[in-house]
């Protein structure tokens, strides 16, 4: 980020803001730079930068947590449909989340070239597994990770759907690293991975479908 003019108000602040997250610098989930970092950075006052997150909050961009500091909620700005789909159902979100990475898996397998596979490889390593310490720092890179496939679909209109709807992916995320719900492991990643790099659309449909059923497996017992 570059230092605002003096003569910039909290609206130009917010813009700088929502920059660094639309381009993906501050993923969903992770926790933006202090009051007083921001302060600094963008040569404004502390005041300006509360006023800015304040305006990125009401949008859904961003959540502030007192006491922990403020995260990104979304990569995109909410709105009312939005908040309809984030009530849902957890199944009924897995079920949307499942949808948009089965295709995209699928599409990946037939569009992803070698320089593609590396990139969700060394994304896949950063993930890591959770470590019970920073979950919001966790979820933030297994988003990127599952964004990451879905970009490699090479289909704009998924990535945004995938964007839009990234509170709710985090939320899913979330729930399997609570205890809540069977987190799927390093090997069931790798093994969209290595589905996608075979070229078969079949098999990443397969993998994606796999990597999900614990999780429905699970759901389905809780609500017997």
């Amino acid at each position: 980020m570059k230092a605002l003019q003096k003569t910039s108000l909290a609206d130009t602040a917010a813009e700088a803001l929502r920059a660094e997250i639309r381009s993906g610098r501050w993923a969903v989930g992770s926790r933006v730079p202090n009051e007083a970092s921001l302060s600094e950075t963008l040569g404004v006052s502390r005041g300006t930068i509360r006023e800015a997150v304040r305006v990125l909050a009401s949008q859904g961009l961003l959540d502030v947590r007192h006491g922990s500091g403020t995260y990104v909620r979304s990569l995109v700005e909410t709105d009312g449909a939005l908040d309809l789909a984030r009530r849902a159902s957890l199944r009924d979100r897995f079920e949307a989340r499942c949808a948009l990475d089965v295709e995209a898996a699928r599409l990946a397998a037939l569009r992803a070239n070698a320089t593609t596979i590396v990139r969700l490889r060394a994304l896949l390593a950063q993930r890591g597994n959770s470590d019970k310490g920073d979950r919001a720092a966790f979820i933030a890179r297994d988003f990127a990770f599952h964004r990451a496939v879905v970009a490699a679909s090479n289909n704009r209109a998924m990535v945004e759907l995938y964007d839009f709807f990234s509170a709710t992916i985090a939320e899913t995320i979330e729930a399997t690293t609570m205890g809540d719900l069977p987190e799927p492991d390093m090997a069931a990643h790798m093994a969209i991975v290595d589905a996608i790099e075979t070229g078969e659309p079949d098999e990443a449909d397969a993998a994606v479908r796999r990597f999900m059923a614990p999780v429905f497996a699970y759901l389905d017992r809780r609500d017997d």
